[in-house]
């Protein structure tokens, strides 16, 4: 029974942040929404791992730009570009509103505006500018390592912040993530990071942390707490500064 209830939450999870087929006995209870919040980054290994699949078969046929770009239209595909959007929303809401009730309305608008649409152009191509930088043997495990951790950046939201809206996609995300939950969250995101160089890992990580700190401080100032399009967000931009932090070097 505990089994199942555990692959309920974990099955509920990748059926919430992609597209990918669960099992038809899966439920749609609020409240395994709310449990599944620790098979986050068990979500980010599962879409890193088909983008790394993807860019390991076309890497054989292609050069390496073709086979990032492959790899990065594959996550889109299979999140229905998911958190893209929250990263669009949350630059078009904060960049356009003066307090918390106009952001969270301009938030709330399903059309783009300008500052969103920069936004996520820059952060895509600032994406695909760092990983065909990154050693061509380690892109495999760097996607999967980015996208888990960066998921698990997005989870610590859960635990240190609030829900500021009333009703929404992710209310039933509201409740705060335990701490045993958050730590079996963090185990399984910081897993692949141990087939990385430690020097460029640790730098990643910390790159990817200190981004979801401003965000997060950002967001508490602002508008209280999170909305799930702050989640997407900062899973984007934890997401891009892991990449970007494993290209650092210091002479």
């Amino acid at each position: 029974m505990f089994f199942r209830t555990e692959l309920e939450y974990f099955f509920g999870a990748i059926r919430f942040f992609t597209r990918l087929p669960v099992p038809a006995w899966v439920g749609h209870s609020s409240e395994a929404l709310e449990r599944s919040s620790r098979y986050f980054p068990a979500v980010g290994l599962i879409v890193g791992g088909i983008a790394a699949l993807v860019f390991f078969l076309t890497s054989f046929i292609w050069p390496l730009t073709l086979a990032v770009l492959a790899s990065m239209a594959i996550t889109l595909y299979v999140t229905g570009a998911f958190h893209e959007d929250g990263w669009s929303d949350m630059v078009d809401g904060f960049g356009g509103g003066w307090g918390k009730t106009q952001i969270l309305a301009i938030m709330k608008d399903s059309r783009i505006g300008s500052f969103g649409a920069v936004a996520l152009v820059m952060l895509m191509l600032a994406k695909f500018c760092a990983l065909v930088e990154i050693d061509l043997l380690l892109i495999p495990v760097t996607l999967i390592a980015g996208h888990a951790f960066s998921r698990l950046c997005a989870t610590t939201l859960l635990r240190t912040l609030d829900y500021v809206r009333d009703e929404g996609k992710s209310k039933p995300l509201a409740t705060r993530i335990g701490g045993g939950e958050l730590a079996f969250a963090a185990l399984t995101a910081l897993l692949p990071l141990l087939l990385l160089p430690p020097r460029q890992a640790v730098i990643g990580v910390l790159f990817a942390v200190l981004a979801t700190l401003w965000l997060a401080r950002l967001f508490k100032r602002q508008i209280g707490g999170y909305t799930g399009d702050c989640l997407g967000a900062t899973q984007q931009l934890a997401e891009v500064a892991f990449y970007c932090g494993m290209l650092c070097r210091f002479s």
